[in-house]
């Protein structure tokens, strides 16, 4: 027999807080999000630090030591700590 496991719905995966976001990667999670029709990638860096990412396409990964150096990251013309709360989470791990 199959297990059904529902998935959350975008408001669930929502951030509520920038302090929800920062909670959430610096426990590991990996996030999938829209901003302005462009979607986008962020992670843990396995070597320490996180990363950041256009979705599918290549040379776009940044590095940063620390989740709020990430949160400096321009999404298009804004700044991620400005609109994460804002942004259409499509997939989130934690």
């Amino acid at each position: 027999m199959a297990t059904f496991v529902p998935s959350n719905t975008p408001e669930q995966n929502r951030f509520q807080t920038i302090s929800d976001f920062k909670w959430c990667m610096q426990c590991g999670g990996e996030i999938d999000f829209l901003w302005n029709g462009t979607e986008y990638g962020a992670t843990p860096d396995h070597g320490g630090g996180f990363i950041i990412y256009h979705y599918n396409k290549p040379d776009t990964t940044v590095h940063y030591d620390t989740v709020d150096n990430l949160l400096g990251y321009m999404v298009g013309s804004d700044r991620l700590r400005d609109v994460i709360t804002q942004v259409t989470v499509l997939d989130r791990t934690i």
